[in-house]
């Protein structure tokens, strides 16, 4: 597997750790988000979009740079307020060894997450959310693609992408 695949559940222990599903933590490891602990290491941030979790792999959210400073002006607005959208709010995780991870209360309160979670594999990222409004969610995205008869034959090769 070379993505995050797949919809997962979880629950919140009594120490406000969840586990991440074994497939993505497989996957971290090849993609060699080795922690020094013996787990796995992500970069975890609120979605500019939904009221969820994104995780992603530290080096591909490394790359989030150089599409930044090739589409905006250093020191302009533009680039401040982008990068302090994806920066500012970050926060670098590792497992444990069993694959546990403490989520940030204020990205707890972002996904209104309390007790149940749900891991939504997305290619190259994954997102953490509770799972009443992942199944919202999935429903849709699924109702959407539909509606907009979406393909990966229709889509602009550079949609919703900066030029």
């Amino acid at each position: 597997m070379s993505q995050f695949l797949g919809t997962h559940q979880n629950r919140l222990d009594s120490k406000g750790r969840v586990s991440v599903p074994a497939p993505f933590r497989t996957l971290l490891r090849t993609l060699g988000a080795e922690a020094e602990s013996g787990g796995v290491a992500l970069v975890l941030r609120s979605s500019h979009n939904h009221p969820c979790i994104e995780a992603w792999p530290p080096e591909a959210f490394a790359a989030l740079t150089g599409p930044v400073q090739q589409r905006y002006d250093t020191f302009s607005e533009d680039q401040e307020d982008i990068e302090t959208a994806l920066y500012a709010g970050a926060f670098p995780v590792e497992s444990d060894k069993e694959g546990r991870i403490v989520l940030p209360e204020v990205l707890l309160a972002h996904a209104s997450i309390s007790a149940g979670v749900t891991f939504m594999g997305l290619g190259s990222r994954f997102q953490i959310w509770e799972p009443e409004a992942a199944e919202r969610r999935r429903a849709e995205a699924v109702e959407r693609t539909r509606a907009r008869r979406l393909t990966l034959a229709s889509a602009p090769a550079a949609a919703g992408r900066p030029a």
